[in-house]
């Protein structure tokens, strides 16, 4: 039995398929890799919307613009979400690191 790729259903099950390796993947890596992994899926998101652009860039029905327009948007917002939250994740290791330096000042209502 063989899966034609160009029918709905084939691309359907492809896509299935692809969550659920997605899922298991990603539920299996450990905490401190996060980071690393967002920056690489950040870049791939970079090369994604580039291709959105290209793409979009040589159509010509209205409705394949706002499609393209429209992937544009999401990709873009998508990828610089990617990029905030790694720079938050990459600001909270940078705190640490500074909590093992000098002792700082109390704050007013605590005990040190």
């Amino acid at each position: 039995m063989s899966v034609q790729l160009d029918t709905g259903i084939g691309l359907l099950t492809i896509f299935v398929l692809a969550v659920f390796v997605g899922f298991e993947v990603v539920s299996k890596v450990s905490t401190i890799l996060h980071t690393p992994l967002m920056s690489g899926a950040n870049a791939i998101h970079g090369v994604v919307l580039v291709g959105a652009i290209l793409i979009t860039g040589t159509v010509t029905s209205p409705v394949e613009i706002a499609l393209g327009l429209i992937a544009i948007v999401l990709g873009t917002v998508n990828m610089v979400g990617g990029f905030v939250v790694t720079d938050r994740m990459l600001g909270m290791f940078a705190a640490r690191r500074g909590e093992r330096g000098p002792a700082r000042e109390p704050r007013e209502g605590t005990d040190r």
